[in-house]
């Protein structure tokens, strides 16, 4: 089309690139006419108009030391965008920390998804690219670019490189944990603690283990929508560098075949399934399980497909086979120079869905057909085979009883202590995070060896934004006990280990939460063999409990509204967030957000 065509009032606007998506002034003709204006301030020339236009999300922050190495990431991809005929223009979104945001950035996640929903649907552009890393900065974008249905290509920033300390290597952030606990048991002291903190985190990028972020990484790659290397390469490497113009040159292949390549066309129920595979086989965060589901939940074709229920399904048949920190004793960097997830997905091959379709247009199996790989003794070592797993199977697991109708998930392989995989003891409550932090320490707190810590108050309502909080610290007074079974209606970092049940659903907040009813010294049981978690308290006991706490509630100014218990008005987005969260087994979106919209929670 010739520059003059676009002043021909009777040519019909349309097409791609920077003629699409005009904004609304009641004369689409004089709405391209303005945004020829801009584009020219901006110091295009008319050719872009003509072009197909990447986006790229940018999510730099001088809060986010995940995201520092964005500026040359927002350059290669440039770089391939260019190379192959495209037009990159980059934009920003919302950034988050998991360390900088408060209450939590699992909070804002969903603000985020809005975030990125809006301006890629709000934008000109064919193909967008978005660049994320930290924990929830992915899983968001993913929920956003599902929802907005133009063609995305992921792009993480790659996780961090270890440290050391006295000769021993370190890395951000299960080592963190480790040496904080250690600490508190009084086997560090004050110098090494401080020397341990130079080194955690000694490059850019995420988390150098199997964390969240390495967690949702690999995901990504087996969903099909990012290069093998992506989820691997150092954020400091130049392979980081090369899968970022690789990126951009996939992105304007993508532009050629918008139709095909829209999120909700590319991913299928089978693309789902190869992720919690991969989940199972990497031992990965319980962190994913919540995105996940929240991820699936947008799909259309895909919600009611997947529950808690597969990922359990798929445990059982499914090896843990990557021998990472927290779960094995390697960082993300061996992970890589083994072969990262080429190798794990030819070795998951008799497992996988290889029909799944991938953004290049080819099937999972035809991209691996095309890019073989020869196991070498490392990748061996580091990578097992189906035979020599690193734990045989339901590395991650979900349990459902009395205390959990809606379920709650337990990381079995991370946990330190096996037999509190089939065990029985007294609860020790802690009601919310301050009741925890104000008792845990004390020498009179009731509680022993045998105890199961129990705290409530962190769910996706309770605190809000369902906080890292369920590694309950062990008390001080139990010198030299390294774990012990613990549950709360929150989360846990992917770094962390121990025998930690998490996400019970119902969440305390919730009127109809067993949970949230749950005393002192009533005996819990947990079971992995059964998958149950239940409280040796009758129906009726519990009925009677939920209505007595539902009378105080009441009497105390508060009212139930459905399911929620609604006290102090709440103004912003805090108060979105409260009204329409859902629970974590749903994936802790804003129902209003999901493919199927609003539940009956409200």
């Amino acid at each position: 089309m010739s520059d003059l065509q676009d002043y021909d009032l009777d040519q019909p606007i349309s097409g791609t690139g920077l003629r699409q998506g005009l904004t609304s002034y009641g004369d689409t003709h004089f709405s391209l006419f303005l945004r020829k204006v801009f584009i020219k301030a901006a110091g295009y020339g008319e050719d872009a108009l003509s072009r197909p236009i990447v986006g790229i999300i940018n999510t730099g922050s001088g809060f986010n030391a995940c995201h520092a190495n964005v500026p040359q990431l927002v350059e290669a991809v440039k770089r391939g965008v260019q190379l192959h005929g495209g037009l990159a223009i980059e934009f920003p979104t919302i950034s988050l920390h998991e360390s900088f945001a408060a209450p939590t950035s699992m909070f804002l996640r969903n603000l985020m998804a809005m975030d990125t929903e809006e301006m890629i649907k709000a934008q000109p552009l064919d193909v967008c690219v978005m660049i994320g890393g930290c924990d929830k900065t992915v899983p968001a974008q993913l929920m956003g670019g599902i929802s907005a249905n133009k063609p995305v290509l992921p792009l993480v920033t790659g996780p961090m490189m270890p440290g050391s300390f006295r000769g021993q290597r370190l890395g951000a952030c299960t080592d963190c944990r480790n040496s904080w606990a250690a600490y508190r048991r009084a086997e560090l002291d004050i110098e090494d603690i401080n020397g341990i903190n130079e080194e955690l985190a000694p490059t850019v990028g995420t988390c150098g283990v199997m964390g969240t972020a390495s967690t949702i990484a690999c995901m990504v790659v087996a969903l099909g929508l990012m290069p093998f290397k992506g989820a691997s390469a150092p954020a400091v490497s130049s392979a980081r560098l090369r899968v970022a113009e690789e990126t951009g040159r996939m992105a304007v292949a993508a532009a050629s075949k918008i139709e095909e390549r829209r999120p909700q066309a590319v991913l299928s129920k089978e693309s789902f399934l190869n992720a919690i595979v991969v989940l199972q086989a990497i031992g990965g965060s319980t962190n994913a399980v919540v995105h996940l589901m929240a991820i699936i939940n947008r799909h259309p074709a895909v919600t009611g497909e997947i529950s808690l229920h597969t990922f359990d399904e798929i445990g059982k048949t499914t090896p843990l086979l990557v021998d990472l920190k927290p779960s094995g004793d390697n960082y993300m960097n061996d992970f890589h120079n083994a072969g990262g997830m080429l190798a794990l997905l030819h070795t998951l091959r008799p497992l996988l869905h290889l029909g799944a379709k991938t953004i290049t247009g080819e099937t999972l199996g035809e991209k691996l057909d095309a890019t073989p790989f020869k196991p070498f003794p490392y990748s061996k070592e580091l990578i097992r085979s189906l035979s020599d797993p690193v734990y045989p199977h339901s590395a991650l697991i979900v349990l459902y009883g009395n205390l959990a109708p809606g379920g709650a998930v337990l990381k079995a392989a991370a946990s330190k202590d096996r037999h509190l995989l089939e065990y029985e003891g007294p609860a020790a409550v802690f009601e919310n995070t301050a009741d925890l932090s104000q008792r845990i320490d004390r020498d009179d707190l009731e509680v022993t060896k045998d105890s199961v810590l129990v705290l409530k108050g962190i769910g996706p309502i309770g605190n809000p934004g369902m906080p890292e909080a369920g590694v309950i610290p062990i008390p001080r007074k139990l010198q030299g006990v390294s774990d012990m079974l613990r549950i709360s209606d929150g989360r846990m970092s992917g770094t962390a280990g121990g025998t930690i049940v998490l996400h019970v659903s119902p969440e305390s907040a919730m009127v109809d939460s067993p949970f949230g009813v749950l005393q002192d010294g009533d005996v819990i049981r947990c079971s992995l063999s059964q998958r149950r978690l239940d409280v040796a308290v009758s129906d009726a006991e519990l009925a009677s409990r939920i209505a007595a706490r539902k009378e105080l509630w009441e009497a105390q100014g508060q009212h139930c509204l459905g399911k929620r218990v609604v006290g102090e008005q709440r103004r912003g987005y805090r108060g979105l967030y409260e009204s329409c969260v859902n629970q974590a087994g749903e994936g802790a979106d804003f129902d209003f957000l999901t493919a199927r919209g609003p539940s009956e929670m409200r």
